[in-house]
């Protein structure tokens, strides 16, 4: 079955950019949530149990029809979140081989960023903004609605925001922009380059 991953960090470790409450909220109840229901659909299905759950989301499409929406919603709640555990922390610099690539597609890191939080905002309802290496091995920036994770379109994500009401809805209220700089202040690059070497 799958479980939470641990919390590397503690909840008040990103303050003041992401409040403790928040993290707590979010961790021990929406990624929560998102496990026990995707257990729920596969308990007739054990062996489905065993993969990875980023090679679970991959063969979406080839699963039994009665679990692809179950698998899609909540498999890809728990895979985003937690990739998205992963990719917070204060102070990592900009560097490594990810930040030649931003700079050689997006011209320079204020470009990027500013290019990433448009994406992100025009999400409409729930969903995240993605930084990926695409099916051709290039960078992209793109969105996804819901908990949808660019591993079902045979994508590889490299940095993820979450951009559903309860990443943000305490400390920002509907400020989506106010979340996203301050998102921006607690990414962390050292783990974001892990994933472009170990994609490429």
């Amino acid at each position: 079955m799958y479980t939470l991953p641990k919390l590397e960090y503690s909840y008040d470790s990103l303050e003041p950019f992401i409040d403790a409450a928040t993290m707590e909220i979010h961790y021990t109840k929406h990624h929560q949530a998102y496990i026990d229901k995707l257990n729920a659909a596969l308990e007739s299905h054990p062996k489905l149990q065993d993969l990875p759950i980023e090679d679970l989301l991959r063969k979406l499409n080839t699963l039994p029809k009665e679990i692809q929406t179950q698998v899609k919603n909540h498999g890809g709640g728990h895979a985003n979140h937690s990739f998205w555990w992963l990719n917070l922390k204060k102070n990592t610099k900009f560097d490594g081989e990810i930040s030649k690539e931003i700079k050689k597609k997006f011209g320079s890191y204020d470009k990027f960023k500013e290019e990433f939080i448009k994406t992100a905002l025009s999400v409409f309802g729930s969903g995240w903004g993605w930084l990926i290496l695409n099916k051709d091995n290039n960078l992209e920036i793109i969105k996804t609605p819901n908990q949808d994770s660019p591993l079902m379109e045979g994508n590889v994500p490299l940095l993820g925001v979450d951009m559903w009401e309860h990443s943000f809805y305490l400390k920002h209220g509907p400020n989506k922009t106010a979340y996203m700089e301050d998102f921006f202040k607690v990414i962390n690059w050292e783990n974001v380059n892990k994933n472009f070497e170990k994609a490429k």
